[in-house]
């Protein structure tokens, strides 16, 4: 990562897409946060994805449209993407980012986490015992959850992927204990009335409460 954060480079080698490409840069590292600042003083950001030979390959989160080689601006902030950690995000609803976008203030902290996380050495975790409860058969009984563990739902069009993620986060349980535990929901690429039915609905059966919601919407900047 650089350690002199904030070099400013000015004009780029080329557009492509999403991507920037800049040359000529020195202590850039992989996964760097990087600033692209637009000719008309507009700033997105993005992340290197590939670095050889002092060329950098930017993704632009907000896309490149209105940009030109010339004009652009590429500021590297010697960091990763991270964002804050804190009980304090349990009841609220943030985009993909990490920003909030129910109309509450950022959640106070001086914890900041890679959103990229960190390798796990599977023999210093702790083994996992504590059994999550979902309410649904299937699950429960040939996919079962652990506490800590990620339950990613693939669906395809018109499927009741939306009914079926909002049960388990409402009644997700540790049987046999009163334990209280978060619940992380992610949703990608998502339409807007599916983002409204799910704040509506944990937001009504009071699971919201335990719960940080990370909502990116189909026509948001990838992440």
């Amino acid at each position: 990562m650089a350690e002199a954060a904030g070099i400013e480079y000015v004009g780029v080698k080329a557009i492509s897409g999403p991507l920037v490409f800049v040359e000529g840069v020195t202590d850039v590292g992989y996964n760097e946060l990087a600033e692209v600042i637009t000719p008309d003083g507009e700033h997105r950001r993005g992340r290197v994805l590939e670095v050889s030979r002092g060329l950098a390959i930017i993704e632009v989160f907000e896309g490149t449209s209105g940009l030109s080689p010339s004009a652009t601006r590429v500021r590297f902030l010697g960091k990763p993407l991270r964002i804050p950690v804190s009980t304090e995000m349990l009841g609220r609803v943030f985009n993909g980012l990490g920003e909030p976008i129910d109309g509450g203030p950022p959640p106070f902290t001086e914890d900041y986490r890679d959103v990229g996380g960190l390798p796990i050495n599977p023999f210093s975790r702790d083994y996992p015992t504590q059994f999550i409860q979902t309410g649904v058969s299937a699950i429960d009984g040939m996919n079962t959850l652990v506490r800590g563990q990620k339950l990613p739902l693939f669906s395809g069009s018109g499927l009741p992927h939306n009914l079926l993620a909002t049960q388990i986060a409402r009644q997700a349980t540790i049987r046999g204990e009163e334990t209280e535990f978060a619940v992380i929901f992610a949703a990608m690429g998502i339409k807007r009335d599916e983002a409204a039915f799910f704040r509506k609905s944990f937001e009504e059966s009071g699971a919201l409460k335990r719960t940080a919601m990370f909502l990116n919407l189909a026509d948001d900047p990838p992440v």
